[in-house]
Parts: structure tokens; C-alpha cells; sequence
């Protein structure tokens, strides 16, 4: 009896366990609720306002959202005053009219609103634009005014007088005053192209699919120099594609596009060409011909024959930016950057009247702003410090001031939150948005203005407009609405911070949680990762509290992880992870460690992950490098090894030359440490990340005799549209749904 006892009380328990587990319709339906399209300005309202200038300068238009109406507003800068822009019934009505269909006052779709020179506005709605009379409210459409007809393969000179043009893959210019012709090169021939690019969307259809026509030169300014780069195809290799989603095609149709992978010789080739339209010759420098990953840019300044030139070399580890006379051949290296991994988003610009170039470099260790004047050949730093540059935002010449947005830089704000600051040409450097928030800028064409959204993952957007010249507010446009979601039981994520792999960085995460809650519950967690060395994914801002909420609300805690080797801080930070990206998922394993210690109501022993792109690889490189602690993982659109990717992105991350930590970094030669669930997915038309390595991951998979699952989508490139989309994230969903949270899913639920 004793006996019989024990066994309805683990049997009671085994029921429970099981009913605890079980998902519902509801949950799918809460689910649903939390994705972009269903929430954004429709339960949730304002997270981020995007503010248009008017071409004239007079203000700016911007779009209020609420539950009950969405309504278009203005400022004007003679008074700051926020206003309604128009009349939305009055339009709405008018708009009904000359549409012939049903137009509501609370919804209008418009775009490209200006003003006219009598007041009134212009406004654009499905393809058409017309001229609305404010106090009549009277439409008149806007004919297409006849524009001289475009030839996309010639280009005039600035001052009108020659016309640039290709003919048998050489260059040509014509006169326009007598029609006179002049060839420039002569030993063009097809796949040694003068006058050409290299497009990412140069698509060849069939087996001897020709490249598209590309035309491109660069005149100077007065008209008496121009550039006229080759493109060398003739050894280089192609990727292929399939595509076997065409309704009226019974087989597949070949693609291909020309893309070197890591390590390749065998890559299209650009060479800068230089002419006197004076002498109708070639003038020679000594600028080099790169691969289209790492080819000369071209600058031309006012200065008749002067340019600047740059270029990186293969490797990413020396960077040039030279100053180029055409009319005495001489060359001057002005910034020369050079590093023991990589240098990595490089950014310069010239302030030619002033006769200095400002650049962004990580030589002291952190990205800083630099300056050097082409008069003295002197380089100064105008900024310095522990603190990240994460962009230069505006330059005003005239006054000598230089915009950044820069991260770090306050002792009190987190150390990924950007705020704006104004440099002058002295490096003195004024905070213009002292709000300890992650600021988002958008400057004015004149610089005057800025528009700012700032916020943190806890504190709700506010949308103001600024003066440049203090930062001082000078009206507030919109703050975000959540209280439909509050309402509903969602909470902002959870942040943590624990200390990283090397025993003292202090490293930063989130955690979502589903807005039912139980602290006495177990869930499984979810690791969203993206490794990917050149960004980083701590949720800096309001609106991204949302981004991982819909896969929460089906009984998971999924957390999102900075860990050594991304960007966004210290060199020797980002360094961590070149030629070492096969462990940049360390600090994830330590951070569900911690998580896992920390609260009981996390069960280390149920972890997934998923990933896009370079986070599919993530997800791949957690199941077969990490298989004790990832149990189920989801990889789409991933670059499961390195030496079959694009170039450029392993070469700046992973090293040039091609080396044994590309063998070591693959998921392909890992794929017998699979242990847990994994499904592949990839866009079979994808030509960001060719889907030839998850086949081959596959294959790999098979000879190892691993159970894993495939789903490729025929019709999709990187990123998943539309319906395919849905299916991609139902898919995901219920992967984890039944391996990880060990439930039985639904395929049938409603998305809407």
C-alpha cells in the first residue's frame, strides 16, 4: 500500500510536469501579438520618430501615433510651435474624391510633403503627387515633368561641354559644341572594361550569362580631369545559385555572380585610370589595382588636378589615404594606418576649404577623431580618452565644428549608450545631449537642427527637436506609448552585467521573460546570439524591448549577450575575436552560467539558441563546439565556414592569408559534435551568404550520421519575406516549442 502510495505521488508529480509544459493557442496568440508589424504603432506607439525637413528649410513634418488616430504634424522654425499640419478630414474627403475610394482622415499614407512657394503642400500617395490647396482643400495632380531622357551609359561633364561614353570597352568623349570624338583607351576588350563597376547585384543567368552593362566615371569639378576605373573579370571566379521557385519554369534556372571567398587570387579587379581632357592622354600614378574588395576610392578636390585616394590592402591590416597631384605626379601619403589585426571601419572626410581631413582611427586604442592639415602635413587628435566613436554625424566648415556621436565618454551612462557631442578644430569638445540615454541623431541638411530620439531599454522614447548650436531643446514632438502593453503584463528586459572570460571586463546582457511570468516555474533558455565582430547587440534603446518578446511569450527566457570580440569598446576588446571566432561564444556559456546561478527559475539544463547570418553561425558553432551546454539550436542564412563566404567579412575578421584557424573555426569539419536538435535553414537565392556551405554542413552531417533537420526556402535571398517569413518564424517557434520547452506545438494558429 506503502508502494502504491509512492507511485501515484510520482505519478501526480509526472502529470503535472507534463500540463505544466503544455502550450495553448493563447500562448501562440500573445505570441503573435509581440511581432513588429502587429505591435509597432498599433498596441505600442512612438518608439522612434522619424522627422522629415522641408527642402525650403522652414521646418520639419512628422507623424503623432495613438490608439485612436495618426496625425500629421509640423514645426515651424520661425516659432517652434507644434502644430497639425492639415486638416485630416478635409483631406481625407478630397483625397476620396479624386481616388474614387474610401479614405480615412485617421490612417493617410503619405510621403514627400513639401511646401510650395504660396504656401500650400505637395504630398505623394500611391505613386501619384499632387498640389493641396490649404484652404480650399482642392487636389491638382503633378505631372511627370519631362525630364531630358537619362542615357545611364554616358555621362556629361560638370561644365557641359564633353559627354563621357564607352564603345567596345573603351572610353570615348565627344564634344558637345562640334560632335568631335576623342578615344582615351585602346586596349579594352570584353571582361577588361574601362569605364566599368563591379555591382553586389551583378546577376548572370545561364551558363554563359552575361555580367549586366556597368558605366561609371568621376569628372572633377572643372571639367578637366576625369577617372575612369577597369573591372577585370576575365580570372574571376563566380558563386552559383538554383532557382527552382519560378511557377512557369519545369527546371531550375542558373545564377551566378562574380564574389571572391577568402584566400582567392581568381576575383574581379578594379584599376583607377586618370586623363587630361586637355591632352586626351592617360596620366600614370601609382595607385594600385585591388580586388573589388578592397579597390581605390576617388575624391577629386576643387584644386584642378588633385584628388584623394584610398585604398586598404589585402588583409585589412594597412590603411592609405593619399593626396594625388595628376599635374606634377606627386603623391602624398596623409594618413597611413596600420595594425597587428585589423583596422576596421575606417572613415574619413575632407574640409577642403579649410585644407584639413578629419579621420576616425583606433591607434591609441580607442576609436578617436583625428585631424590633419594638408598645408603642414601635421596630424593632431582632437579627441581623447576611453570613450568610442561611433560616427560623425555633421561637419560645419564654416565654424570650425565637427559632430560625433560617441559612447562611453560619461562616467555615469552605460558604456554602449551614445550621446552627441560638438568638436571644434582646437579639440574642444561640448555634450550636446546630456540626458544619460542612447541617443539617435538626425541633423538638418544646414545643420542648424537635430532631431533626437532618446531613451534606454528602460526608459521610453522621447523625440525633441534640438539646436546644434547647445543642444538646447527647443520643442518636444513625441514621447512613446506602452500602457496598452503594460496593461497586458509586458516589462521591460531584465539587464545584467557579469565579468567576461579574461577574469576583468565587465561584459553587459539582457533578458526577456513572457509577460505570464512565474517566478515558481522553470523555463528554458534561449540564447539570441550574434557574434558578429563588427556590431554589437546589447538593447540600447526603448523600442528594442520588444525584439525578442514573441518567442518569450511561448514559455521561454531568451538572453542577449555582448561578449569579448564585439564592437563598440576598446581595440583590445574587439581584438578578442581575430582569428578567434570559433570561440566568441565563451562569454554566452559563462553568462547562462551565471544567469542559471543566479535564478532558480532558469533551467541551465534546457538551453537553445538561434541566429541570423553571421548569428546562424552562432547557432551552429553552439551545438557542435559548445553540444554539452546548447541542446536545440535554429541557424538561418549562416556562414557555417568561413573560406566559402564573401571575402571581405573573414578577411577583416578571421585574417589574410587563409590559415588553419578557418579549419579549426568551421561548423562543417565540427559536425561530428553534434549531440542536441539542429535545423538548417537558408534563402535559396541568397547572395549575402550562398547557402553552398549549410549543404555542405549538411552533407557533413549525413556522414557523420547525425539526426538534424533541413528547410531551405526556394525563392528567399538573406532575409525572409512575406509569407516565407511567417513560416521561417512558426517554424522556429515550434522547433523550440518541441525539443527544447518538450511540448507538442500547434501549426494551425491565427498571425493576426
Amino acid at each position: 500500500m506503502k508502494q502504491l502510495h509512492y507511485f501515484l505521488i510520482v505519478m501526480s508529480f509526472s502529470i503535472g510536469s507534463v500540463q505544466a509544459q503544455k502550450i495553448t493557442k493563447d500562448d501562440y496568440k500573445r505570441a503573435v501579438s509581440f511581432i513588429y508589424d502587429n505591435y509597432n504603432n498599433k498596441t505600442v506607439f512612438n518608439l522612434n520618430t522619424n522627422a522629415n525637413w522641408f527642402e525650403d528649410k522652414s521646418g520639419i513634418w512628422f507623424i503623432e501615433y495613438s490608439k485612436q488616430s495618426k496625425v500629421y504634424k509640423t514645426v515651424s522654425f520661425s516659432d517652434y510651435k507644434v502644430e497639425v499640419l492639415f486638416d485630416h478630414a478635409k483631406l481625407a474627403a478630397a483625397l476620396s474624391k479624386v481616388m474614387e475610394n474610401d479614405i480615412k482622415g485617421n490612417d493617410l499614407s503619405l510621403s514627400n510633403i513639401q511646401k510650395t512657394d504660396n504656401g500650400n503642400l505637395t504630398i505623394s500617395i500611391d505613386s501619384k503627387t499632387y498640389t493641396l490647396d490649404l484652404k480650399s482643400y482642392t487636389l491638382l495632380i503633378v505631372e511627370d515633368e519631362k525630364e531630358e531622357e537619362n542615357n545611364p551609359f554616358e555621362t556629361k561633364s560638370p561644365d557641359s561641354k564633353w559627354i563621357a561614353y564607352t564603345k567596345d570597352y573603351n572610353l570615348f568623349i565627344k564634344s558637345t559644341e562640334d560632335e568631335e570624338v576623342h578615344q582615351l583607351s585602346f586596349d579594352g576588350q570584353k571582361h577588361y572594361e574601362y569605364a566599368s563597376w563591379y555591382g553586389w547585384d551583378d546577376k548572370m543567368e545561364g551558363e554563359n550569362g552575361e555580367r549586366p552593362k556597368r558605366f561609371f566615371v568621376n569628372w572633377s569639378e572643372d571639367s578637366k580631369w576625369i577617372v575612369a576605373p577597369i573591372v577585370d573579370t576575365r580570372n574571376a571566379e563566380k558563386m552559383y545559385l538554383l532557382d527552382y521557385s519560378i511557377d512557369s519554369l519545369y527546371k531550375p534556372k542558373l545564377v551566378s555572380y562574380y564574389r571572391g571567398s577568402p584566400g582567392d587570387t581568381t576575383m574581379v579587379h578594379v584599376q583607377p585610370v586618370f586623363y587630361s581632357i586637355e591632352t586626351k592622354k592617360e596620366v600614370k600614378t601609382s595607385l594600385p589595382r585591388g580586388t573589388h574588395i578592397n579597390s581605390v576610392g576617388v575624391e577629386w578636390f576643387k584644386k584642378s588636378g588633385q584628388l584623394l585616394a584610398n585604398y586598404s590592402e589585402r588583409g585589412y591590416k594597412k590603411e592609405i589615404l593619399k593626396q594625388v597631384d595628376l599635374n606634377t605626379g606627386v603623391e602624398q601619403v596623409i594618413v597611413e594606418e596600420t595594425s597587428k589585426t585589423n583596422i576596421d571601419n575606417f572613415w574619413f572626410r575632407k574640409l577642403e576649404d579649410k585644407q584639413k581631413v578629419v579621420f576616425l582611427s583606433e591607434r591609441s586604442g580607442w576609436r578617436q577623431l583625428y585631424m590633419v592639415d594638408l598645408k603642414t602635413d601635421k596630424t593632431t587628435a582632437l579627441t581623447k580618452g576611453n570613450y568610442y566613436i561611433n560616427a560623425v554625424v555633421h561637419t560645419d566648415e564654416d565654424n570650425e565644428a565637427i559632430y560625433v556621436l560617441a559612447s562611453g565618454k560619461e562616467a555615469n551612462n552605460n558604456l554602449y549608450h551614445q550621446q552627441l557631442y560638438k568638436v571644434d578644430f582646437s579639440g574642444k569638445t561640448t555634450l550636446l545631449t546630456p540626458e544619460l540615454a542612447h541617443h539617435e541623431i538626425s541633423f538638418s541638411e544646414d545643420g542648424k537642427h537635430f532631431v533626437d530620439n532618446y531613451s534606454t531599454i528602460s526608459i521610453p522614447t522621447k523625440t525633441v527637436l534640438r539646436t546644434s548650436t547647445s543642444g538646447s531643446v527647443l520643442t518636444k514632438l513625441t514621447n512613446a506609448n506602452v500602457d496598452e502593453a503594460l496593461s497586458k503584463g509586458w516589462k521591460v528586459p531584465e539587464t545584467f552585467e557579469l565579468t567576461a572570460k579574461d577574469g576583468k571586463t565587465t561584459i553587459y546582457g539582457a533578458l526577456w521573460k513572457p509577460t505570464n511570468f512565474d517566478p515558481s516555474k522553470s523555463y528554458p533558455i534561449i540564447d539570441h546570439s550574434y557574434t558578429g565582430p563588427h556590431t554589437q547587440v546589447f538593447p540600447k534603446t526603448f523600442n528594442r524591448g520588444f525584439m525578442n518578446q514573441s518567442i518569450a511569450e511561448l514559455g521561454f527566457v531568451v538572453m542577449m549577450v555582448d561578449g569579448l570580440g564585439t564592437s563598440g569598446r576598446s581595440k583590445e576588446f574587439h581584438d578578442h575575436s581575430y582569428k578567434n571566432m570559433e570561440n566568441n561564444l565563451e562569454d554566452h556559456v559563462l553568462a547562462i552560467k551565471f544567469l542559471g546561478d543566479k535564478y532558480s527559475w532558469i533551467d541551465t539544463d534546457k538551453v537553445g539558441v538561434f541566429g541570423h547570418s553571421a548569428g546562424g553561425y552562432d547557432a551552429g558553432r553552439a551545438m557542435l563546439g559548445f553540444p554539452d551546454v546548447y541542446k536545440v539550436g535554429v541557424a538561418s542564412s549562416a556562414d557555417h565556414d568561413f573560406r566559402m563566404e564573401k571575402a571581405w567579412w573573414p578577411e577583416m575578421y578571421q585574417g589574410w592569408p587563409v590559415d588553419s584557424t578557418y579549419q579549426n573555426a568551421s561548423n562543417i569539419t565540427n559536425a561530428k559534435h553534434l549531440k542536441g536538435k539542429l535545423l538548417l535553414v537558408h534563402g535559396g537565392l541568397d547572395d549575402n551568404v550562398n547557402p553552398s556551405a549549410t549543404f555542405k554542413l549538411a552533407e557533413a552531417l549525413v556522414k557523420a550520421d547525425k539526426e538534424f533537420d533541413l528547410l531551405i526556402l526556394p525563392s528567399q535571398q538573406h532575409g525572409y519575406q512575406g509569407e516565407h517569413r511567417k513560416y521561417f518564424i512558426k517554424k522556429r517557434w515550434n522547433y523550440f516549442i518541441k525539443y527544447l520547452l518538450e511540448s507538442e506545438p500547434i501549426w494551425n494558429f491565427e498571425w493576426e
